[in-house]
């Protein structure tokens, strides 16, 4: 018969290789959610940049009094381009989700990041739009109700894997309801899709958290580091889609305008 301490220093032994294991693989899917950020963030301001000028000869359109759009900016944000535009980011992630199984981590891991440029290209009307000011200011907040979040459903006891189900129909009536509303144009929709959008994005972000941590739990046991290099890359992109999605609609709600 083994003897009883054996056991339980194994025991130990292993549910500590675990911790350390958790704390390396969290550590992965923060740093690369993080780099896709600043990626998104730097091809936005980057894009907006080059879409204004001030010059009117130089102008394919007038944005506004003494700001013009470039042939750049016309073709990103008047031109029937911009639907291709708006509608990327959602076409690419679903897509990838698809493909990623063939991949490997490497590979996913460089799609994530060009995923992340053709975001920051989506959504660099913002900085034509708010004040950088606003726009700082709004991140700051969504960052910090990030962090709180997910450290929630990091460290909460709690089982809220029931949420899930009820988390994505709510995201896909997001999705229905933008939609109709590119072509209502209707103020008190936005508001409701904004306000309703925070809460869902906020409920995914601990959802989404204690689903890697669970995920990883589950399948270190395994060995498996190519399935774990990838399920880090998925885990970074569903918690920057989170971030990203709330960052929006709380720009959407509180920023200010130009």
């Amino acid at each position: 018969m083994a003897d009883v301490n054996t056991i339980r220093t194994a025991a130990g032994a292993r549910a500590a290789d675990i911790d350390a294991g958790l704390r390396a693989h969290m550590n992965k899917v923060y740093g690369t959610m993080s780099v896709g950020m600043l990626i998104t963030f730097a091809a936005a301001w980057a894009i907006s940049g080059l879409s204004v000028t001030s010059d009117p000869s130089a102008a394919a359109a007038q944005l506004g009094p003494d700001k013009y759009l470039t042939s750049i900016g016309y073709a990103l944000y008047a031109s029937p381009l911009k639907w291709v535009v708006m509608f990327a980011p959602l076409i690419f992630v679903f897509g990838f989700g698809a493909a990623i199984n063939r991949m490997s981590a490497a590979t996913a891991q460089t799609v994530f990041y060009l995923f992340a440029a053709v975001m920051g290209i989506s959504i660099s009307s913002i900085f034509l739009v708010f004040t950088g000011y606003s726009i700082a200011q709004i991140f700051l907040i969504t960052s910090i109700a990030f962090a709180g979040l997910s450290l929630w459903g990091y460290t909460t006891k709690k089982d809220i894997s029931g949420w899930g189900s009820f988390l994505i129909m709510g995201v896909i009536g997001l999705i229905v309801a933008s939609i109709v509303n590119i072509f209502l144009q209707s103020g008190a929709l936005m508001f409701a899709i904004s306000s309703i959008g925070v809460l869902i994005f906020a409920g995914l972000t601990a959802y989404d958290t204690q689903r890697i941590k669970s995920e990883y739990v589950a399948h270190a046991a395994h060995g498996d580091t190519e399935w774990l290099g990838k399920a880090a890359i998925m885990g970074a992109l569903s918690l920057y889609l989170n971030f990203i999605n709330m960052f929006m609609m709380l720009l959407q709600l509180f920023g200010q305008r130009e």
